[in-house]
């Protein structure tokens, strides 16, 4: 069963719109699927429902709801790419943690489970990893999360398991960014990394024309196992 609920804003008197999909059963735990810059979309709804049958709550938070509520974007459609692009340059990635951290206090409040952990793509593997630093969310995962090299200075905050997952052939991480990210995070306890040598950004989306079937398999694989193993 899926439905949208809203959750108050943290320091606003404002609430955002998160999806959410339920298990059949008592949840195991609860997942925010942390969306790209493309909104809370069909990719990301599927990817919900996919954590949902496998008996988690998962909740994907509405990332742009302070200037473009509601948007769904395709990104093979060349004006939605670009219109994506826009809000990205707009956004403050700071709130985005806020809003994890409100969607946290909701599961653990409202749906009484006190294991969260996340999933991120793109903008939302950035926040993947802002969460793992500046929350206490329980496990993250982030797929090819962009400007992480611009924020290892954090990495030392990082007190629960993170997992992120490097594209080799990534258009918005560079080959210098991600080699940043292996001296920086290689020793890091809690921080493990997987790379995917010629995969390009977006290459786990659930559908359309980034999605490399294999590839986004094994980090799906990767993802389920290690939050399983954090979040039981």
């Amino acid at each position: 069963m899926s439905r949208t609920v809203q959750i108050p804003a943290l320091g606003e008197a404002a609430a955002f719109p998160a999806f959410v999909a339920e298990p059949a059963g008592t949840a195991r735990a609860a997942i925010i699927v942390i969306p790209e810059i493309f909104g809370v979309n069909p990719g990301i709804r599927q990817k919900c429902a996919k954590w949902a049958q496998k008996g988690y709550l998962a909740v994907a938070p509405d990332l742009f709801w302070r200037f473009a509520p509601g948007v769904e974007l395709d990104p093979d459609v060349p004006e939605q790419l670009q219109e994506a692009f826009g809000y990205f340059q707009r956004y403050d990635p700071a709130d985005g943690v806020k809003d994890i951290e409100a969607s946290i206090r909701w599961i653990r409040r409202e749906a009484g489970i006190a294991r969260v952990g996340c999933a991120g793509y793109c903008l939302g593997g950035r926040l993947a990893y802002m969460a793992a630093a500046r929350t206490d969310i329980d496990a993250s995962v982030g797929y090819y999360g962009v400007m992480i090299d611009t924020m290892l200075g954090e990495s030392h905050a990082i007190a629960n398991p993170l997992m992120l997952h490097i594209a080799g052939d990534d258009q918005f991480v560079s080959p210098e960014a991600q080699a940043a990210i292996h001296a920086g995070l290689d020793g890091h306890p809690r921080v493990t990394l997987h790379d995917y040598p010629g995969m390009p950004h977006g290459f786990a989306a659930e559908m359309g024309d980034r999605r490399h079937e294999a590839e986004a398999q094994l980090a799906d694989s990767r993802t389920e196992a290690f939050l399983a193993q954090y979040l039981a």
